[in-house]
């Protein structure tokens, strides 16, 4: 019997990319349904995406009423996935800076293990960022690694798999770090249940269209939320 697959992204004023982002998940030779939480784009994202998905009934659209943020809405995938008992549940970014043909290297690596991440700073990986938004990155990585001890080199991309069927005492709604740091705050939630963190090497590619989400104050929340967690480790 084949897995079933939850693909799951979050969008928010990706109209210049969703179209070519669900071509490229319409391409995957693989049993899949897709799942979006669009957080009521004002640029239309929404609408392109239910023209596209007509007559592509493995496509699920929930559209919130306003900004919410990435995190509340990982966490409601994450629950969808589990409730519809999908076997493994695979999120990326809809700006095409996540390639989505990378997929079935995720699901061939899940059949072994409980998580996987798409890392750029590992053999194989590379991150086309440029100028002091690569070394912000690089650096970020590099300093979460070393102040919380953990074998991985990625904790910042939400390029990731996980095994539903393995994860069996994880639940991504325990992850208290908001924001961005919602990402780190899940490698380190899985780190301290005991998971093994799968890492396999991506290109992340530098958007073409739309311009990023990350505010610089989600820099300092990050460092916040970093120190927190650290702190309530070591009291």
């Amino acid at each position: 019997m084949k897995e079933k697959i939850l693909i799951f992204t979050a969008t928010y004023n990706e109209a210049q990319n969703i179209e070519l982002f669900l071509k490229l998940i319409d391409k995957l030779d693989i049993q899949k349904d897709v799942l979006i939480i669009d957080d009521n784009s004002p640029d239309n994202t929404g609408q392109k995406i239910r023209d596209f998905s007509v007559n592509k009934n493995y496509i699920y659209l929930k559209i919130r009423s306003k900004k919410l943020g990435l995190d509340s809405a990982h966490k409601i995938a994450f629950k969808y996935a589990k409730e519809k008992r999908y076997d493994y549940f695979i999120t990326l970014d809809a700006d095409l800076s996540h390639d989505p043909l990378v997929i079935p290297n995720f699901v061939k690596e899940l059949k072994n293990t409980e998580f996987v991440i798409g890392s750029r700073y590992i053999d194989g990986g590379k991150c086309e960022m440029k100028g002091l938004r690569l070394l912000l990155s690089y650096c970020a990585n590099k300093f979460i690694k070393n102040i919380f001890k953990i074998n991985c080199d990625e904790f910042t991309t939400s390029y990731r798999g996980f095994n539903l069927n393995k994860l069996k005492n994880f639940d991504l709604n325990d992850v208290e770090s908001g924001g961005y740091s919602f990402f780190m705050g899940t490698i380190y939630h899985l780190h301290k249940k005991g998971f093994l963190i799968k890492q396999i090497p991506i290109i992340f590619k530098d958007r073409k269209e739309g311009s990023s989400k990350i505010s610089k104050i989600e820099i300092f929340r990050t460092l916040y939320n970093i120190f927190k967690i650290k702190l309530k480790e070591i009291f």
